[in-house]
Protein backbone atom coordinates (compact mmCIF):
# COMPACT_ATOMS: atom_id res chain seq x y z
CA UNK A 1 0.00 0.00 0.00
CA UNK A 2 1.61 3.40 -0.89
CA UNK A 3 1.72 6.45 1.66
CA UNK A 4 0.49 9.67 0.77
CA UNK A 5 3.24 11.77 -0.25
CA UNK A 6 3.39 14.56 2.47
CA UNK A 7 3.04 11.70 5.13
CA UNK A 8 5.86 9.93 3.16
CA UNK A 9 8.18 12.89 3.75
CA UNK A 10 6.80 13.50 7.52
CA UNK A 11 8.28 9.59 8.35
CA UNK A 12 11.63 10.39 6.85
CA UNK A 13 11.77 13.54 8.82
CA UNK A 14 10.54 11.77 11.93
CA UNK A 15 12.72 8.89 11.89
CA UNK A 16 15.74 11.09 10.70
CA UNK A 17 14.87 13.86 13.66
CA UNK A 18 14.47 11.11 16.41
CA UNK A 19 17.50 9.37 15.56
CA UNK A 20 19.24 13.08 15.98
CA UNK A 21 17.66 14.13 18.92
CA UNK A 22 18.01 10.68 21.05
CA UNK A 23 21.60 11.14 20.02
CA UNK A 24 22.16 14.78 21.22
CA UNK A 25 20.06 13.34 24.79
CA UNK A 26 22.58 10.34 25.13
CA UNK A 27 25.80 12.99 24.22
CA UNK A 28 24.42 15.41 26.92
CA UNK A 29 24.46 13.01 29.37
CA UNK A 30 28.34 11.33 28.45
CA UNK A 31 29.51 14.06 26.62
CA UNK A 32 28.02 16.64 24.49
CA UNK A 33 30.64 17.49 21.48
CA UNK A 34 30.16 13.41 20.87
CA UNK A 35 26.37 14.42 19.46
CA UNK A 36 26.05 12.66 16.14
CA UNK A 37 25.62 15.81 14.62
CA UNK A 38 28.34 17.81 16.04
CA UNK A 39 30.66 14.94 15.37
CA UNK A 40 29.53 14.54 12.00
CA UNK A 41 29.99 18.90 11.41
CA UNK A 42 33.58 18.84 13.28
CA UNK A 43 34.67 15.86 11.53
CA UNK A 44 33.60 18.07 7.86
CA UNK A 45 35.82 21.07 9.04
CA UNK A 46 38.56 18.78 9.46
CA UNK A 47 38.43 17.56 6.15
CA UNK A 48 37.39 20.49 3.96
CA UNK A 49 39.30 21.47 1.60
CA UNK A 50 41.16 25.11 2.52
CA UNK A 51 39.42 27.42 -0.31
CA UNK A 52 36.39 26.18 1.09
CA UNK A 53 37.50 27.19 4.48
CA UNK A 54 38.48 30.57 3.79
CA UNK A 55 35.28 31.44 1.73
CA UNK A 56 33.50 30.59 5.06
CA UNK A 57 35.37 33.13 6.97
CA UNK A 58 35.49 35.80 4.28
CA UNK A 59 31.61 35.56 3.58
CA UNK A 60 30.02 34.65 7.72
CA UNK A 61 33.15 35.87 9.43
CA UNK A 62 32.42 35.19 13.42
CA UNK A 63 28.95 33.28 12.20
CA UNK A 64 30.86 30.55 10.17
CA UNK A 65 29.98 27.81 12.71
CA UNK A 66 26.48 28.93 12.45
CA UNK A 67 26.35 28.97 8.86
CA UNK A 68 27.62 25.49 8.65
CA UNK A 69 25.15 23.76 11.44
CA UNK A 70 22.41 25.70 9.36
CA UNK A 71 23.35 24.47 6.03
CA UNK A 72 24.23 21.09 7.64
CA UNK A 73 20.60 20.72 9.02
CA UNK A 74 19.28 22.01 5.38
CA UNK A 75 20.70 19.33 4.16
CA UNK A 76 19.42 16.50 6.44
CA UNK A 77 16.34 17.32 6.43
CA UNK A 78 16.13 17.60 2.07
CA UNK A 79 17.65 14.01 2.85
CA UNK A 80 14.91 12.80 5.20
CA UNK A 81 12.20 14.19 2.88
CA UNK A 82 14.13 11.98 -0.08
CA UNK A 83 14.22 8.89 2.03
CA UNK A 84 10.48 8.99 3.41
CA UNK A 85 9.54 9.77 -0.10
CA UNK A 86 11.39 6.42 -1.33
CA UNK A 87 9.62 4.93 0.96
CA UNK A 88 5.83 5.37 0.23
CA UNK A 89 5.48 1.53 -0.72
CA UNK A 90 8.45 -0.01 1.45
CA UNK A 91 10.44 0.93 4.50
CA UNK A 92 13.66 -0.38 2.27
CA UNK A 93 14.92 3.00 1.37
CA UNK A 94 14.39 4.71 4.32
CA UNK A 95 15.86 2.43 6.14
CA UNK A 96 18.55 2.30 4.47
CA UNK A 97 19.48 6.24 4.56
CA UNK A 98 19.43 6.14 8.46
CA UNK A 99 21.77 3.44 8.70
CA UNK A 100 23.66 4.66 6.15
CA UNK A 101 23.98 8.16 8.30
CA UNK A 102 24.13 6.43 11.47
CA UNK A 103 27.54 4.65 10.27
CA UNK A 104 28.63 7.65 8.78
CA UNK A 105 28.22 9.55 13.03
CA UNK A 106 30.06 6.42 13.92
CA UNK A 107 32.82 7.01 11.65
CA UNK A 108 33.39 10.40 12.59
CA UNK A 109 33.29 10.24 16.42
CA UNK A 110 35.81 7.23 15.93
CA UNK A 111 37.96 9.73 13.66
CA UNK A 112 37.70 12.21 16.40
CA UNK A 113 40.78 13.48 17.86
CA UNK A 114 39.86 12.97 21.16
CA UNK A 115 37.83 9.76 20.32
CA UNK A 116 37.18 7.25 23.40
CA UNK A 117 35.07 3.98 23.64
CA UNK A 118 32.01 5.92 25.29
CA UNK A 119 32.13 8.08 22.50
CA UNK A 120 30.44 5.25 20.12
CA UNK A 121 27.26 5.12 22.87
CA UNK A 122 25.35 8.56 21.26
CA UNK A 123 25.76 7.53 17.30
CA UNK A 124 24.91 3.15 17.90
CA UNK A 125 21.79 5.21 20.65
CA UNK A 126 20.82 7.93 17.16
CA UNK A 127 20.65 4.79 14.75
CA UNK A 128 18.99 2.16 16.56
CA UNK A 129 16.43 4.60 17.74
CA UNK A 130 15.74 6.02 14.08
CA UNK A 131 16.00 2.66 12.69
CA UNK A 132 13.36 1.47 15.18
CA UNK A 133 11.21 4.23 14.75
CA UNK A 134 10.90 4.80 10.96
CA UNK A 135 10.47 0.95 11.30
CA UNK A 136 7.34 1.04 13.50
CA UNK A 137 5.81 4.44 12.17
CA UNK A 138 6.00 2.92 8.54
CA UNK A 139 4.38 -0.34 9.36
CA UNK A 140 1.77 1.32 11.37
CA UNK A 141 1.12 4.11 8.51
CA UNK A 142 0.93 1.38 5.83
CA UNK A 143 -1.96 -0.72 7.66
CA UNK A 144 -3.46 2.17 8.70
CA UNK A 145 -3.38 3.38 4.71
CA UNK A 146 -4.34 -0.73 4.07
CA UNK A 147 -7.31 -0.91 6.15
CA UNK A 148 -8.65 2.64 5.03
CA UNK A 149 -8.75 1.56 1.62
CA UNK A 150 -10.66 -1.94 2.31
CA UNK A 151 -13.19 0.63 4.07
CA UNK A 152 -13.79 2.36 0.86
CA UNK A 153 -14.46 -1.06 -0.85
CA UNK A 154 -16.40 -2.12 2.20
CA UNK A 155 -18.13 0.23 4.48
CA UNK A 156 -18.43 -2.03 7.22
CA UNK A 157 -15.25 -1.64 8.34
CA UNK A 158 -15.39 2.00 8.36
CA UNK A 159 -15.18 1.86 12.28
CA UNK A 160 -11.28 -0.26 11.83
CA UNK A 161 -10.35 2.31 9.88
CA UNK A 162 -10.91 4.83 12.10
CA UNK A 163 -9.17 2.97 14.86
CA UNK A 164 -6.33 2.64 12.78
CA UNK A 165 -6.10 6.11 11.58
CA UNK A 166 -6.29 7.66 15.17
CA UNK A 167 -3.52 5.01 16.32
CA UNK A 168 -1.29 6.05 13.65
CA UNK A 169 -1.89 9.48 14.24
CA UNK A 170 -1.89 8.77 17.57
CA UNK A 171 1.88 7.20 17.42
CA UNK A 172 3.29 9.43 14.87
CA UNK A 173 1.79 12.77 17.42
CA UNK A 174 3.78 10.86 20.45
CA UNK A 175 6.99 10.32 18.15
CA UNK A 176 6.72 13.97 17.23
CA UNK A 177 6.62 15.05 20.81
CA UNK A 178 9.26 12.72 22.25
CA UNK A 179 11.23 13.88 19.66
CA UNK A 180 11.59 17.59 20.33
CA UNK A 181 11.42 16.63 24.48
CA UNK A 182 14.53 14.35 23.47
CA UNK A 183 16.00 17.33 21.69
CA UNK A 184 15.55 19.79 24.09
CA UNK A 185 16.68 18.28 26.92
CA UNK A 186 20.00 17.54 24.76
CA UNK A 187 20.44 21.44 23.90
CA UNK A 188 19.97 21.89 27.80
CA UNK A 189 22.25 19.29 28.94
CA UNK A 190 24.85 20.30 26.14
CA UNK A 191 24.17 24.34 26.21
CA UNK A 192 27.19 25.21 28.67
CA UNK A 193 26.05 25.35 32.05
CA UNK A 194 28.45 23.24 33.60
CA UNK A 195 31.34 25.51 32.30
CA UNK A 196 29.54 28.20 32.98
CA UNK A 197 29.27 27.57 36.90
CA UNK A 198 32.56 26.56 37.18
CA UNK A 199 33.24 30.32 35.55
CA UNK A 200 30.79 31.77 38.47
CA UNK A 201 32.58 30.12 41.27
CA UNK A 202 35.97 31.30 40.15
CA UNK A 203 35.02 34.76 41.40
CA UNK A 204 37.42 37.80 41.54
CA UNK A 205 40.97 36.90 40.12
CA UNK A 206 44.02 37.74 42.64
CA UNK A 207 45.19 41.08 41.86
CA UNK A 208 48.74 41.47 39.53
CA UNK A 209 51.28 42.59 41.50
CA UNK A 210 51.87 44.92 38.27
CA UNK A 211 48.65 45.79 37.45
CA UNK A 212 47.95 46.73 33.06
CA UNK A 213 48.62 50.29 32.82
CA UNK A 214 45.19 52.99 32.79
CA UNK A 215 44.43 53.40 29.04
CA UNK A 216 44.63 57.13 28.16
CA UNK A 217 41.64 58.91 27.24
CA UNK A 218 43.77 59.80 23.75
CA UNK A 219 44.16 55.94 23.10
CA UNK A 220 41.61 55.97 20.63
CA UNK A 221 39.34 58.01 18.08
CA UNK A 222 35.77 56.53 18.86
CA UNK A 223 34.08 59.77 18.77
CA UNK A 224 35.57 59.68 14.90
CA UNK A 225 34.43 56.10 14.43
CA UNK A 226 37.03 53.82 15.65
CA UNK A 227 36.78 50.76 17.52
CA UNK A 228 36.74 51.52 21.43
CA UNK A 229 40.55 50.80 22.42
CA UNK A 230 39.78 48.19 24.46
CA UNK A 231 37.04 45.84 23.40
CA UNK A 232 33.99 44.22 25.55
CA UNK A 233 34.30 40.06 26.13
CA UNK A 234 30.90 40.00 24.02
CA UNK A 235 32.56 41.52 21.16
CA UNK A 236 35.74 40.37 21.19
CA UNK A 237 35.95 38.44 17.80
CA UNK A 238 35.91 34.38 17.79
CA UNK A 239 37.28 32.02 15.24
CA UNK A 240 38.33 28.55 15.71
CA UNK A 241 37.43 25.04 15.07
CA UNK A 242 34.60 24.43 18.15
CA UNK A 243 31.42 23.62 17.08
CA UNK A 244 30.32 22.54 20.65
CA UNK A 245 32.19 24.92 23.12
CA UNK A 246 33.90 22.51 25.48
CA UNK A 247 32.67 22.18 28.90
CA UNK A 248 35.68 22.61 31.40
CA UNK A 249 35.39 22.86 35.08
CA UNK A 250 38.23 23.69 37.29
CA UNK A 251 37.96 21.60 39.50
CA UNK A 252 38.91 18.90 36.68
CA UNK A 253 41.09 20.63 34.66
CA UNK A 254 45.15 20.40 34.53
CA UNK A 255 47.62 21.37 32.34
CA UNK A 256 51.01 18.99 31.77
CA UNK A 257 54.27 20.57 30.80
CA UNK A 258 56.45 17.92 29.25
CA UNK A 259 58.56 16.22 26.17
CA UNK A 260 61.82 17.92 26.00
CA UNK A 261 62.30 19.46 29.76
CA UNK A 262 64.73 18.53 32.42
CA UNK A 263 61.72 18.96 34.83
CA UNK A 264 57.94 17.51 33.74
CA UNK A 265 55.07 19.85 35.33
CA UNK A 266 51.68 19.61 36.00
CA UNK A 267 49.25 22.22 36.88
CA UNK A 268 45.47 22.17 38.60
CA UNK A 269 43.62 25.94 37.91
CA UNK A 270 44.11 26.67 41.78
CA UNK A 271 47.57 25.85 41.53
CA UNK A 272 47.98 28.28 38.27
CA UNK A 273 45.91 31.28 40.03
CA UNK A 274 48.00 31.11 43.01
CA UNK A 275 51.30 31.58 41.07
CA UNK A 276 52.66 35.61 40.16
CA UNK A 277 50.31 37.15 37.53
CA UNK A 278 50.46 39.34 34.98
CA UNK A 279 48.00 41.84 33.61
CA UNK A 280 48.78 43.43 29.88
CA UNK A 281 46.48 45.03 27.22
CA UNK A 282 47.09 42.77 24.26
CA UNK A 283 45.56 42.71 20.61
CA UNK A 284 45.04 39.51 18.89
CA UNK A 285 44.78 38.89 15.53
CA UNK A 286 43.34 36.21 13.06
CA UNK A 287 45.35 35.28 10.22
CA UNK A 288 42.55 34.83 8.66
CA UNK A 289 41.82 38.37 8.25
CA UNK A 290 41.39 40.03 5.35
CA UNK A 291 43.02 43.88 4.41
CA UNK A 292 40.95 46.23 6.12
CA UNK A 293 38.74 42.89 7.77
CA UNK A 294 37.54 43.15 11.34
CA UNK A 295 39.31 40.07 12.69
CA UNK A 296 41.28 41.89 15.48
CA UNK A 297 40.29 42.95 19.05
CA UNK A 298 41.83 43.93 22.18
CA UNK A 299 41.35 42.61 25.77
CA UNK A 300 43.97 43.33 28.72
CA UNK A 301 44.85 39.97 29.85
CA UNK A 302 45.35 38.65 32.98
CA UNK A 303 47.80 35.01 33.25
CA UNK A 304 50.76 33.19 34.10
CA UNK A 305 54.22 34.42 31.96
CA UNK A 306 54.83 31.36 30.24
CA UNK A 307 58.54 32.29 30.48
CA UNK A 308 58.62 31.38 33.80
CA UNK A 309 56.72 28.16 33.39
CA UNK A 310 59.38 27.17 30.64
CA UNK A 311 62.08 28.40 33.02
CA UNK A 312 60.90 26.28 35.73
CA UNK A 313 60.40 22.76 33.46
CA UNK A 314 64.35 23.81 32.01
CA UNK A 315 63.72 23.82 28.09
CA UNK A 316 66.56 21.37 26.16
CA UNK A 317 68.69 22.84 23.76
CA UNK A 318 67.26 21.90 20.28
CA UNK A 319 63.65 22.65 21.16
CA UNK A 320 61.95 24.51 19.03
CA UNK A 321 58.40 24.33 19.34
CA UNK A 322 56.07 24.47 22.25
CA UNK A 323 53.22 21.71 20.72
CA UNK A 324 49.62 22.70 22.46
CA UNK A 325 46.46 20.89 22.68
CA UNK A 326 42.95 21.99 23.49
CA UNK A 327 40.93 19.69 25.43
CA UNK A 328 38.66 19.26 21.91
CA UNK A 329 42.22 17.82 19.87
CA UNK A 330 43.29 21.17 18.33
CA UNK A 331 46.47 21.48 18.35
CA UNK A 332 48.82 24.50 17.97
CA UNK A 333 52.90 25.17 17.40
CA UNK A 334 54.10 28.02 19.15
CA UNK A 335 57.92 28.88 18.58
CA UNK A 336 59.49 28.89 21.74
CA UNK A 337 61.91 31.90 21.30
CA UNK A 338 58.77 33.59 21.23
CA UNK A 339 57.56 32.03 24.56
CA UNK A 340 60.98 33.30 25.97
CA UNK A 341 62.00 36.80 24.41
CA UNK A 342 60.36 39.17 27.21
CA UNK A 343 57.30 39.45 25.95
CA UNK A 344 54.21 39.35 27.96
CA UNK A 345 52.80 35.56 26.22
CA UNK A 346 51.25 34.21 28.84
CA UNK A 347 48.75 31.31 30.43
CA UNK A 348 45.75 33.50 30.09
CA UNK A 349 43.40 33.10 32.96
CA UNK A 350 41.00 35.96 32.94
CA UNK A 351 40.26 38.66 30.17
CA UNK A 352 38.67 42.58 30.99
CA UNK A 353 38.82 42.42 34.38
CA UNK A 354 37.20 38.98 34.86
CA UNK A 355 37.65 34.73 34.29
CA UNK A 356 38.17 33.80 30.90
CA UNK A 357 34.35 33.67 29.01
CA UNK A 358 33.92 30.00 27.84
CA UNK A 359 33.86 31.04 24.55
CA UNK A 360 37.28 32.47 24.63
CA UNK A 361 39.42 29.37 26.55
CA UNK A 362 38.12 29.04 29.53
CA UNK A 363 39.42 28.40 31.97
CA UNK A 364 42.89 29.02 30.28
CA UNK A 365 44.46 30.15 27.32
CA UNK A 366 47.40 30.78 25.46
CA UNK A 367 48.29 34.71 24.59
CA UNK A 368 51.08 35.42 22.98
CA UNK A 369 51.56 39.42 21.52
CA UNK A 370 52.47 39.77 17.73
CA UNK A 371 51.67 35.64 16.70
CA UNK A 372 48.46 35.29 14.49
CA UNK A 373 46.32 33.69 16.75
CA UNK A 374 46.48 30.41 14.84
CA UNK A 375 50.27 29.59 16.55
CA UNK A 376 49.46 31.15 19.71
CA UNK A 377 46.69 31.07 21.06
CA UNK A 378 45.04 27.87 22.22
CA UNK A 379 41.91 27.85 23.76
CA UNK A 380 41.07 24.99 27.14
CA UNK A 381 44.37 24.03 26.61
CA UNK A 382 45.23 21.00 28.88
CA UNK A 383 48.63 19.77 27.22
CA UNK A 384 51.69 21.79 26.19
CA UNK A 385 54.85 19.32 24.71
CA UNK A 386 58.16 21.13 24.07
CA UNK A 387 59.47 19.41 20.74
CA UNK A 388 60.77 19.66 17.40
CA UNK A 389 58.70 20.91 14.24
CA UNK A 390 60.08 18.04 12.46
CA UNK A 391 58.82 15.81 15.36
CA UNK A 392 55.16 17.35 15.85
CA UNK A 393 52.58 18.86 13.14
CA UNK A 394 50.19 21.38 14.45
CA UNK A 395 46.80 21.38 13.06
CA UNK A 396 46.62 24.19 10.55
CA UNK A 397 50.55 24.03 9.73
CA UNK A 398 49.36 20.06 8.47
CA UNK A 399 46.96 22.19 5.98
CA UNK A 400 50.24 23.91 4.59
CA UNK A 401 49.89 27.17 6.76
CA UNK A 402 53.02 28.73 7.74
CA UNK A 403 55.18 27.48 10.31
CA UNK A 404 55.77 30.79 12.41
CA UNK A 405 53.28 33.54 11.64
CA UNK A 406 54.31 37.29 12.93
CA UNK A 407 51.58 39.48 12.89
CA UNK A 408 52.37 41.99 9.47
CA UNK A 409 51.84 45.61 9.71
CA UNK A 410 48.34 46.33 8.63
CA UNK A 411 46.04 49.62 8.54
CA UNK A 412 42.75 49.90 8.07
CA UNK A 413 40.14 52.37 7.14
CA UNK A 414 37.13 52.45 9.71
CA UNK A 415 35.15 55.34 8.54
CA UNK A 416 33.91 56.55 5.88
CA UNK A 417 32.55 53.13 5.33
CA UNK A 418 32.53 51.68 1.87
CA UNK A 419 30.17 53.29 -0.25
CA UNK A 420 29.26 55.87 2.32
CA UNK A 421 28.35 59.31 1.05
CA UNK A 422 29.34 62.22 2.86
CA UNK A 423 29.30 66.12 2.73
CA UNK A 424 31.93 67.44 0.58
CA UNK A 425 34.50 69.68 1.64
CA UNK A 426 36.32 68.65 4.82
CA UNK A 427 35.78 64.63 5.78
CA UNK A 428 37.61 63.14 8.68
CA UNK A 429 38.96 60.07 7.71
CA UNK A 430 39.69 57.66 10.83
CA UNK A 431 41.13 54.11 11.57
CA UNK A 432 43.24 51.38 12.93
CA UNK A 433 46.82 50.20 12.68
CA UNK A 434 48.89 47.69 13.87
CA UNK A 435 52.34 46.56 14.15
CA UNK A 436 52.62 44.16 17.50
CA UNK A 437 56.33 43.73 18.66
CA UNK A 438 57.37 47.10 16.76
CA UNK A 439 55.09 50.12 17.44
CA UNK A 440 53.08 52.37 14.52
CA UNK A 441 55.96 55.44 13.48
CA UNK A 442 53.78 56.74 11.26
CA UNK A 443 50.02 56.55 9.43
CA UNK A 444 49.09 58.00 5.73
CA UNK A 445 46.41 58.60 3.92
CA UNK A 446 45.58 60.01 0.13
CA UNK A 447 42.44 60.33 -2.11
CA UNK A 448 42.42 59.35 -5.49
CA UNK A 449 46.16 58.34 -6.17
CA UNK A 450 47.42 61.47 -4.59
CA UNK A 451 49.96 63.36 -2.49
CA UNK A 452 49.96 60.73 1.08
CA UNK A 453 49.06 62.83 4.23
CA UNK A 454 50.09 62.10 7.59
CA UNK A 455 47.58 61.19 9.73
CA UNK A 456 47.46 62.50 13.43
CA UNK A 457 48.20 59.48 15.61
CA UNK A 458 46.16 58.36 18.87
CA UNK A 459 48.33 58.11 22.13
CA UNK A 460 50.07 54.63 22.34
CA UNK A 461 49.02 52.38 24.79
CA UNK A 462 52.16 49.41 23.81
CA UNK A 463 53.72 47.89 21.03
CA UNK A 464 51.93 45.00 21.27
CA UNK A 465 48.75 47.07 20.97
CA UNK A 466 46.67 48.25 17.62
CA UNK A 467 47.09 52.13 17.58
CA UNK A 468 44.13 54.40 16.23
CA UNK A 469 44.81 57.35 13.67
CA UNK A 470 42.25 60.39 12.11
CA UNK A 471 43.26 62.62 8.90
CA UNK A 472 41.18 65.64 7.75
CA UNK A 473 40.67 65.19 3.91
CA UNK A 474 39.55 67.59 1.67
CA UNK A 475 36.72 65.95 -0.77
CA UNK A 476 35.09 67.64 -3.76
CA UNK A 477 31.92 66.05 -5.41
CA UNK A 478 32.06 62.88 -6.64
CA UNK A 479 33.57 59.31 -6.37
CA UNK A 480 36.53 59.04 -4.16
CA UNK A 481 39.19 56.30 -3.34
CA UNK A 482 40.67 56.43 -0.26
CA UNK A 483 44.05 54.81 0.50
CA UNK A 484 45.84 53.94 4.21
CA UNK A 485 49.30 52.80 4.24
CA UNK A 486 51.16 52.46 7.66
CA UNK A 487 54.91 52.74 8.55
CA UNK A 488 56.49 50.54 11.71
CA UNK A 489 59.23 51.59 13.97
CA UNK A 490 61.65 49.09 12.54
CA UNK A 491 61.54 51.40 9.07
CA UNK A 492 59.32 48.99 6.95
CA UNK A 493 56.24 50.27 5.31
CA UNK A 494 53.52 48.69 4.50
CA UNK A 495 53.71 47.04 1.44
CA UNK A 496 50.54 47.41 -1.60
CA UNK A 497 51.25 44.30 -2.75
CA UNK A 498 48.12 42.14 -2.37
CA UNK A 499 48.52 38.93 -0.56
CA UNK A 500 45.31 36.43 0.72
CA UNK A 501 45.14 36.01 4.67
CA UNK A 502 46.73 32.14 4.21
CA UNK A 503 49.56 31.13 4.28
CA UNK A 504 50.48 33.84 6.84
CA UNK A 505 48.34 36.99 6.52
CA UNK A 506 46.73 38.96 4.25
CA UNK A 507 48.78 42.77 2.50
CA UNK A 508 48.19 45.38 0.70
CA UNK A 509 46.40 48.59 1.08
CA UNK A 510 42.97 48.79 2.71
CA UNK A 511 40.97 50.66 -0.14
CA UNK A 512 37.15 52.58 0.25
CA UNK A 513 35.51 54.05 -2.03
CA UNK A 514 33.22 56.70 -0.98
CA UNK A 515 30.66 59.52 -2.84
CA UNK A 516 31.02 62.94 -1.65
CA UNK A 517 27.63 65.61 -1.99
Amino acid sequence: MSLSRPWAALLGVLGVGSALAVGDLVAGLINPPTSPFLAVGNQFIRITPEALKQFAIATFGVYDKVALLGGMAVVIAALAVVAGLASRRRSGPGLTVIVVMGLVATLCAVLAPTFGALDLVPPFASLVIGFAVFLVLHRVSTSSAATTRAADDDPSRAPEAGVARRRAFALTGGVLAGTVLAGVVGRVLGGGSAAEASRAAVGALPAAPTPAPLIPAGADFAANGTPSFVTASEDFYRIDTALQLPQVRTASWSLRIHGMVDRELTFTFDQLRARRLVEVPITMTCVSNPVGGFLMSTAVFTGVPLAELLAEAGVRPGAQQVFSTSVDGFTTGTPVAALTDGRDAMLAIGMNGAALPVEHGFPVRMVVPGLYGYVSGCKWITDMEVTTWAARTPYWEARDWAQEAPVKTQSRIDVPKPDARVRAGQVVVAGTAWAQRTGIARVEVRADGGRWQAAELATEVGVDTWRMWRATLTLPAGRHQLQVRALDRSGYLQTSVEQVSIPDGATGWHTVSVTAA
